[in-house]
């Protein structure tokens, strides 16, 4: 069992935020991509870039031995022009979450959306986000009431199938 604590990002998170988006985004299975690809596909880059603005919130999972981040969720609202995979108003913000790989299937995603669930009923009436249809997490999301959003199947940019979720606070 691995010890953890959760703690709230603040800005100086946002270079892990990167790694995480890579995680989050599978870009290690579309060949000899890096950390660095997704800064530089803008819509992948408008979940992290610029982080710690008044509308970001979030945890990170940090190892209690090393101090080491081994996963994060994050919520952004993405409006306007500026719309993510996962939008569905400009009042409902984005989840994205990731763990290092590995350390997941250790409970550490449940409790950070446990963590982002809780502090955004604060701000939001509901939150939204993309996954691929094949994604095992697909579950845990349904666990802690995420449904599928109805004629939201899409095709992705890897042409997969990718559904939108919502869960009503």
């Amino acid at each position: 069992m691995v010890n953890y604590l959760i703690s709230p990002l603040t800005a100086k998170d946002e270079p892990f935020l990167w790694e995480m988006l890579y995680e989050a985004a599978h870009l290690r299975k579309e060949g000899n991509l890096t950390v660095q690809d997704a800064i530089n596909h803008p819509d992948l880059a408008k979940y992290v870039k610029n982080w710690g603005g008044k509308d970001d919130s979030g945890f990170v999972a940090i190892l209690e031995s090393t101090n080491q981040p081994v996963g994060a969720a994050w919520l952004r609202l993405l409006t306007g022009e500026n719309q993510g995979y996962g939008y569905i108003s400009d009042r409902i913000p984005e989840l994205a979450i990731a763990i290092v790989p590995e350390y997941r299937n250790q409970g550490i995603g449940t409790q950070l959306l446990k963590h982002v669930l809780a502090a955004a009923k604060t701000s939001y009436e509901s939150i939204s986000l993309s996954i691929r249809a094949t994604n095992p997490a697909l579950a845990l999301y349904q666990r802690l009431g995420f449904a599928i959003v109805s004629g939201s199947e899409t095709i992705n940019r890897v042409g997969e199938i990718s559904l939108k979720m919502k869960v009503d606070l």
